[in-house]
């Protein structure tokens, strides 16, 4: 990932291996990373069981924050494709009774349609 992108908020896709190396502590028995994406230091990890939402803190990135949040608990999502003139897409997943979605944008070059599959998958 380039930087100007990383600055810009667009995600990323992350090998599933090197995160349920790092995730190997936090994964329940059976869990398995499917999809995963990394915007500047945070990450938006799907698993075959929940959405991680990992939020990388202060100057060095050490400190990070981790939100588990299991597929039943997401009420609706959404994507907005990337039009002729707009170059990215932008994923909206809507979490409980919670008005403001949690958001994330995506490079055309970054299949949006995978993750959206993903969702769909674990939430109809």
């Amino acid at each position: 990932m380039g930087l100007l992108s990383g600055l810009m908020g667009n995600a990323s896709e992350i090998s599933g291996e090197k995160l349920e190396k790092l995730f190997n502590e936090i994964l329940a028995d059976g869990e398995q990373v499917e999809k995963a994406y990394r915007v500047i230091r945070d990450m938006f990890v799907f698993t075959n069981k929940r959405l991680i939402l990992v939020d990388k803190q202060g100057v060095t990135g050490k400190k990070a924050e981790i939100l588990s949040i299991p597929y039943s608990k997401i009420t609706k999502f959404s994507k907005e494709s990337a039009g002729i003139f707009d170059l990215d897409a932008e994923l909206k997943i809507w979490v409980g009774s919670e008005e403001t979605p949690i958001s994330r944008e995506f490079r055309r070059s970054e299949n949006i349609n995978e993750v959206y599959r993903v969702l769909s998958e674990h939430t109809l």
